[in-house]
């Protein structure tokens, strides 16, 4: 689906759920990675997070244009446009929109470094591992005080 399509598809929800117009832009932001979608105050514009529409289908998307859209109504209104206010909360319900999107299905696995330093007390033995390499004259052991030496694994 081309931003064309999608400024269209925006248009024809706001007239059919708010019957209202979408006079502003609407695009694909493919940036996006922990929402469905954004409302801009100062721009009035809408980013939809296309990875959803690949994952979860048209339908999935529309809610997710209903929330943008009862962002956009209800701050051009002057009314309670955040997501804690009972008028976003009332439009919400009543235009079928989603409250949240659903998470991507790469979205959760996070890339785990492994340990790749150790730090070892010349004179208990303890070991530290870290991710991240240190200085170790700036730190001492936290059982007896004694110096640290510094290795990779």
């Amino acid at each position: 689906m081309t931003n064309e399509e999608l400024q269209a598809w925006v248009e024809n929800i706001s007239l059919k759920s708010f019957g209202l117009p979408f006079r502003h832009k609407a695009k694909f932001n493919a940036r996006l990675r922990t929402t469905g979608g954004r409302y801009f105050m100062k721009t009035h514009n809408i980013e939809i997070n296309p990875h959803q529409l690949n994952a979860y289908g048209e339908a999935e998307v529309e809610k997710i244009i209903k929330h943008e859209l009862c962002h956009y109504h209800l701050h051009l209104a002057k009314k309670g446009y955040q997501h804690r206010d009972p008028d976003f909360k009332a439009l919400l319900k009543q235009v079928g929109g989603s409250r949240y999107c659903k998470s991507l299905p790469d979205q959760g696995k996070k890339r785990v470094l492994p340990y790749r330093y150790k730090l070892v007390c010349q004179t208990c033995k303890t070991v530290y591992m870290r991710k991240r390499k240190v200085d170790p004259r700036r730190y001492r052991c936290g059982k007896c005080r004694g110096e640290l030496k510094l290795t990779t694994v």
